[in-house]
């Protein structure tokens, strides 16, 4: 994280353990050239710094790096990641992570998402913080209106969808801009959100286990969306945006 953030130019602060300087001494080089500046601290201040249990002896102070909903849809984005009341702080910085290796345009946490800044998810997006526009904090109504508005096609990853995965790649319905809606960890998309979607789609289980937890899904569809964005396709809508239900 904190080597990201110094590539990027976004660290203003670096705290480091005298441990740590001896065996990140290149990396509080490489800080020192970017002006960063760096405070030696005892371990149980770093620790404290830290809020984990075993901390690597570094931690890095940053700005908030959310951006507004409307700079993500001005951009006009091809892949992009909505996170509806997903709490579970290590799934959703995980999903950041996967969005970022799947080339999605942006990540969006909505009003009832995990904070993006808790440490847990910050740590679980392994640097991903950094690479790509993430929103924070976004009404789950607004960011599935504004992405249809600008051209995307919104799909929800739910284990009731009407098709497969599968035959949602073979038929076209993933080739052109897509936003993938994935819900809450245990009970998934509440109605409500899948009432506003063009199309629910659920991962096909070949074996015997139940589900997949959301990060795992994620990655599915993410990818599954990269190499169809490839090929000639699009999607056909299931839905008239009519503003949120009630």
């Amino acid at each position: 994280m904190v080597r990201e953030a110094i590539a990027e130019d976004a660290l203003t602060e670096l705290f480091a353990t005298v441990d740590a300087e001896a065996r990140h001494r290149d990396l509080l080089e490489t800080a020192a050239a970017h002006g960063v500046p760096v405070q030696r601290v005892g371990a149980d201040d770093l620790g404290t710094l830290a809020q984990t249990v075993h901390p690597q002896g570094l931690v890095g102070v940053a700005p908030f790096r959310d951006v507004p909903l409307a700079d993500v849809l001005a951009a006009g984005p091809r892949l992009v990641v909505v996170l509806a009341h997903v709490r579970d702080p290590g799934n959703a910085g995980t999903v950041l992570r996967t969005a970022d290796a799947a080339g999605a345009d942006a990540v969006v946490f909505t009003a009832e998402s995990v904070d993006p800044y808790n440490g847990k998810c910050v740590r679980a997006s392994a640097g991903s913080l950094f690479h790509l526009p993430f929103v924070a904090a976004a009404p789950v109504a607004d960011a599935v209106r504004g992405l249809r508005e600008v051209g995307a096609c919104v799909v929800a990853a739910d284990h009731r969808g009407s098709r497969d995965l599968d035959t949602a790649v073979a038929e076209g319905d993933l080739g052109g801009p897509t936003a993938w809606l994935f819900g809450n960890e245990a009970w998934g998309l509440r109605t409500p959100e899948r009432e506003l979607v063009d199309l629910v789609v659920r991962i096909p289980i070949h074996g015997r286990a139940e589900s997949l937890n959301l990060a795992t899904a994620a990655a599915v569809c993410l990818y599954a969306s990269a190499r169809a964005q490839r090929a000639a396709g699009g999607c056909r809508s299931a839905n008239r945006w009519a503003g949120p239900p009630g």
